[in-house]
C-alpha cells in the first residue's frame, strides 16, 4: 500500500513539473516530431525537451496507437493547458498537458494534416489524400469508437483555422481557399461552404494566424509563402525563405518567425528563422511542423478553458 501511494505521488509530481515547466517557459515550441512518433515541447534557447507525448505511452488503446504514427501537427490550446494534435496515421487527439491524458481522441483517416477547435469544443480536421474535412463531436464519454462525425469534401485538405472575429472557418486546398460557416450544433456539427476563391500557386500546405494580427494568416504552397488578409482577400508574398515550407509561426518582439523546411523527404532536424538560420533542433529529429507556444487570439478567446459537447 505504501509503495502504491509513493508511486501516485511520483506521478503527480512529474505531472506538476511538466505543466509548470511549459507554463513558465519564456520561449517554447511545440513540435510534431516523427522519428519517435511523438509531440514535444522544447525550450527554444537550449532545444531541451520539457514535455513529450507518445500515443504508445498514453491512455490510447494499443490497437489505436498506429493512428498517431507520423504526427503532422500540434498546437497548444485552452490557455496553455492542452495540446491539440493529429497524425498522418489518421488520429486526432486533445491531450491534457498536466498528466498527458488524451481526454478525447478519434480517427479521421485520409492522411490527416491539421486540426482545429470550434467554439463549442468540437473539433474539425483536414485530410489531404482523403480530400475532406472531418467534424467530430468531442464526446469524452464514448470516444473513440462511438463518436459523431461528418465529412466535408475539399480537394487536398491540409489545414483548418477558426476565425473567432468573423465566426468562420478557413481552409486552403489544392487551388482555392474555402470559407465555411459553422452550424453551432454541438450534437451534430456541420460546415456550410459560403464561398471559395483561387489561391496563388497550387497545393496549399500550412495555414496559421500571423501573431498579433486580427486579419492575417500565413499560407504556404509548394513554391512560396504568403500572408493572406481575410478582409481584403489579398495574398502578399511574405519576407521569409520560400521553397517547400511545411509550417510558419510568428510571435511578438524577440520571437523570430520560425519555419520548417525539409532536408530529407518531408522532415528536418532543425527549426529555421525567416532568413534560413538555425534556431533550434537536434540531430536525428524528424520535425514536420513547429509552432511557438503563444496565445492564439485570432482563433480563441483569451484565457479560454476547455469546452466539451454534452
Amino acid at each position: 500500500m505504501k509503495s502504491f501511494f509513493l508511486s501516485c505521488l511520483v506521478l503527480l509530481t512529474v505531472a506538476c513539473y511538466a505543466q509548470t515547466d511549459v507554463k513558465n517557459c519564456k520561449k517554447c515550441m511545440v513540435i510534431a516530431e516523427q522519428s519517435q512518433n511523438r509531440i514535444i515541447i522544447i525550450d527554444a534557447a537550449t532545444s531541451n525537451i520539457l514535455w513529450e507525448w507518445k500515443a504508445a505511452e498514453s491512455n490510447v488503446k494499443p490497437e489505436h496507437v498506429k493512428w498517431f504514427n507520423t504526427p503532422s501537427e500540434a498546437k497548444v490550446v485552452y490557455d496553455g493547458q492542452y495540446v491539440l494534435t493529429n497524425a498522418s496515421g489518421g488520429g486526432v487527439a486533445l491531450i491534457r498537458i498536466a498528466d498527458k491524458k488524451a481526454v478525447f481522441y478519434a480517427y479521421a483517416g485520409g492522411n490527416t494534416h491539421s486540426a482545429e477547435l470550434l467554439p463549442d469544443g468540437n473539433i474539425v480536421s483536414a485530410s489531404s489524400t482523403g480530400n475532406y474535412l472531418m467534424l467530430f463531436k468531442t464526446d469524452t464519454l464514448n470516444f473513440p469508437e462511438q463518436v459523431y462525425t461528418k465529412k466535408i469534401y475539399i480537394t487536398f485538405g491540409h489545414n483548418v483555422v477558426w476565425d473567432k472575429r468573423r465566426q468562420k472557418l478557413w481552409s486552403a486546398g489544392r487551388d482555392s481557399m474555402v470559407v465555411y460557416r459553422y452550424n453551432n450544433n454541438c450534437q451534430q456539427p456541420d460546415l456550410i461552404a459560403e464561398r471559395s476563391f483561387p489561391i496563388p500557386g497550387h497545393d496549399a500546405h500550412d495555414l496559421f494566424p500571423v501573431y498579433g494580427s486580427k486579419n492575417k494568416l500565413w499560407m504556404t504552397v509548394g513554391s512560396n509563402v504568403y500572408q493572406f488578409d481575410v478582409n481584403t482577400l489579398k495574398f502578399e508574398q511574405a519576407a521569409v525563405i520560400q521553397q517547400d515550407i511545411k509550417s510558419v509561426s510568428s510571435g511578438p518582439e524577440g520571437y523570430p518567425t520560425i519555419v520548417i523546411k525539409p532536408k530529407e523527404q518531408w522532415w528536418t532536424d532543425e527549426v529555421l528563422d525567416a532568413e534560413g538560420k538555425h534556431v533550434a533542433g537536434h540531430a536525428g529529429w524528424k520535425m514536420y511542423k513547429a509552432r511557438w507556444v503563444l496565445p492564439n487570439e485570432f482563433a480563441y478567446p483569451e484565457k479560454q478553458q476547455i469546452k466539451l459537447c454534452k
